[in-house]
């Protein structure tokens, strides 16, 4: 693997950034805007994963940077439950809720692959 040079390059980042996109787009709708609560904790957990990358790809060593991976694994956690939780609340249909939520698995994915990739170089220095 290659290193990145800024964190936009990291797969886990722009997936999150996609899941980021599409959760601002479905939060728009009247509905959701109308549920005040549900919708900042909605659009706070999707900006929040590509948020704590960024950050953390900023820090000076491997295992800052993984502790920050792990804040972001939990903000896609917690994104997927607000999409079945606007599911059950009529705001999204079921495919836009399943759509979002690949999404935020592949995301997950791709921040796991990068936490193990750092974990092998610490344990490789």
């Amino acid at each position: 693997m290659a290193a990145a040079k800024h964190f936009t390059e990291l797969i886990c980042w722009q997936l999150a950034t996609q899941l980021k996109v599409g959760i601002y787009l479905v939060a728009r709708r009247s509905d959701i805007r109308r549920d005040r609560r549900f919708h900042e904790q909605l659009v706070d957990a999707a900006a929040s994963a590509p948020r704590n990358i960024a950050e953390g790809f900023g820090r000076r060593t491997n295992a800052e940077f993984a502790r920050f991976l792990d804040i972001a694994r939990a903000s896609l956690t917690e994104s997927q439950n607000h999409l079945i939780d606007a599911a059950d609340r009529g705001y999204l249909t079921k495919q836009e809720s399943a759509t979002l939520t690949i999404l935020a698995k592949r995301s997950c994915g791709a921040v796991a692959a990068l936490q193990r990739y750092l974990r092998d170089r610490r344990d490789t220095q």
